[in-house]
C-alpha cells in the first residue's frame, strides 16, 4: 500500500520530486505538513485546511492518547473520521516529549514513565504501547517511540539516548503493526557526525518504507543544524521518502530538498498565526503593529489563498487588536497556504532544471515564473 516514487532530479544537488502512496491518497514531495497535535491544525477546518493545499497532517500519539484517549478515536472509526481529515496522516510517537517535557518525566530501557501535565498522574509509555496507540489511531504513517535528547547534552548522554532509541526502535518493529500503516525509524544522534552516521546505518538496514531525522532544530546553531542536514543523507537510501522533523522556515526547507529530504513538519505557521504573525517572502509581518491600521492591501498581492483574495492587513490588524478568533484563523490559513505554495515552486523549479544549492524561492525575482 506504499510506495516512494521519484519524478525528478535536481542536476546540481540531491533535490528531487516524487510521489509518496498510502492508503488515503498520494502526497506530492516536497511537502510540508501542518502540525495538528490534537487532531485538530488549530483554528482551521478539515475544510480550510485543504484549500491551502495540504495533502498531509501530522498529529501527536501521546497528546492524543491523554485527550479523548485512543479507545474513543478508535471507536468513532479512526483518527481520519474522527477530525472529518480524509487525507493521509502521519503520527509522532511522543518522541519530542520525552525532550519537551523532560521535566517531568522518568526514562529507562524499559520506556519514559510521565507525569500528565493536565492532572499530575503517572503514564507510562514502552515502545510496544506507542505502537498499539498508533494503531488504534489508524494513521497512515506511525513513527518509531525514540529518545530525542537535549542539544546540550554530553556526547555520551547523546550516545546513550541514541542506543536506547536503536534497541525500542527493534521493539517497534517487533510489535504487530496493520498492513494499512508504515512504520518510520527515526535518525538520532545529535550534532556529532559519528553518532549520526552510525544511527543512519542502523536505520536504514530495516528497510522500511520511509526514515525521519530526529533531534534537529531543538536548541541548537544554524551551522549546527545544516552539518546535519549535509552529513546525514549520505548514509540513507537514496530512494525512501526522507523526513526532516521540525522544519518550517523557507530558507532551511529549501537548504533540506537540496541536501534530499522530502517531508518537513513544524508548529510554526499556526503558532505565529495565534499570535497575529503573517508570513510574508521570508519575512514576518506582525499585524498588531499600528503600521497596518490603514494598509488596505492584502498579507501579499500575490497569493491566492482565501485570506488574501478577500481580506486587508488593516481588518487583520483590526481583528487582531480586538482579539477576535477569526483573525487569528485568517492569518493561520495564510501562513499555511505560503508553506505549500512555496513546497509547489520548489517542485517546478527541480522540475525545469533550475534548482540550485543558492536557490531562493523567498525572492520573487528568481522565481517569477514558478507561480512563487
Amino acid at each position: 500500500m506504499f510506495n516512494f516514487e521519484i519524478n525528478s532530479y535536481c542536476k546540481s544537488t540531491l533535490a528531487r520530486t516524487g510521489i509518496f502512496k498510502t492508503p488515503h491518497g498520494v502526497v506530492e514531495t516536497p511537502k510540508f505538513m501542518p502540525v495538528g497535535t490534537l487532531g485538530t491544525v488549530k483554528g482551521l477546518t478539515s475544510e480550510q485546511l485543504k484549500s491551502t493545499g495540504s495533502s498531509m497532517i501530522l498529529s501527536n500519539t501521546f497528546h492524543l492518547h491523554l485527550q479523548p484517549g485512543e479507545n474513543i478515536i478508535r471507536e468513532s472509526g479512526g483518527l481520519h473520521k474522527f477530525m472529518n481529515w480524509q487525507d493521509p496522516i502521519l503520527t509522532d510517537s511522543g518522541g519530542y516529549q520525552v525532550f519537551s517535557l523532560s521535566k517531568l518525566n522518568n526514562i529507562s530501557d524499559d520506556g519514559v514513565e510521565f507525569k500528565n501535565p493536565r492532572d499530575g498522574s503517572q503514564i507510562f509509555l514502552s515502545p510496544e504501547k506507542v505502537i498499539e496507540i498508533q494503531m488504534d489511531l489508524g494513521s497512515d504513517v506511525i513513527m518509531a517511540f525514540d529518545h530525542c535528547p537535549s542539544h546540550i547534552a554530553s556526547e555520551n548522554d547523546i550516545r546513550d539516548a541514541m542506543e536506547r532509541t536503536h534497541k525500542w526502535f527493534e521493539r517497534c518493529i517487533k510489535t504487530k503493526i496493520s498492513s494499512n500503516q508504515a512504520l518510520f525509524g527515526i535518525v538520532q544522534g545529535g550534532s556529532y557526525p559519528k553518532l549520526r552516521e552510525i544511527s543512519s546505518r542502523f536505520i536504514s538496514s530495516f528497510d522500511l518504507p520511509g526514515i525521519a531525522i530526529g533531534g534537529v532544530s531543538v536548541g541548537e546553531t544554524v551551522e549546527e543544524i545544516h552539518k546535519v542536514i549535509k552529513l546525514v543523507p549520505n548514509f540513507l537510501p537514496r530512494h525512501k521518502p526522507k523526513y526532516l522533523m521540525g522544519i518550517g522556515s523557507l530558507q532551511e526547507i529549501s537548504f533540506a530538498v537540496a541536501n534530499g529530504f522530502d517531508l518537513f513538519d513544524c508548529v510554526m505557521p499556526t503558532r505565529l498565526g495565534r499570535h497575529g504573525t503573517a508570513l510574508f517572502n521570508d519575512e514576518r509581518l506582525n499585524l498588531r503593529n499600528s503600521r497596518f491600521k490603514n494598509d488596505f492591501s492584502p498579507i501579499d498581492k500575490t497569493c491566492k489563498c482565501e485570506t488574501c483574495k478577500n481580506y486587508s492587513r488593516a481588518y487583520l490588524h483590526h481583528l487582531i487588536r480586538n482579539d477576535e478568533l477569526l483573525g487569528l484563523t485568517l492569518i493561520s490559513l495564510h501562513n499555511i497556504y505560503h508553506l505549500t505554495r512555496f513546497t509547489k515552486a520548489i517542485s517546478k523549479a527541480i522540475k525545469d532544471n533550475c534548482f540550485t544549492i543558492d536557490f531562493a524561492p523567498w525572492k520573487r525575482s528568481s522565481i517569477a515564473h514558478h507561480t512563487w
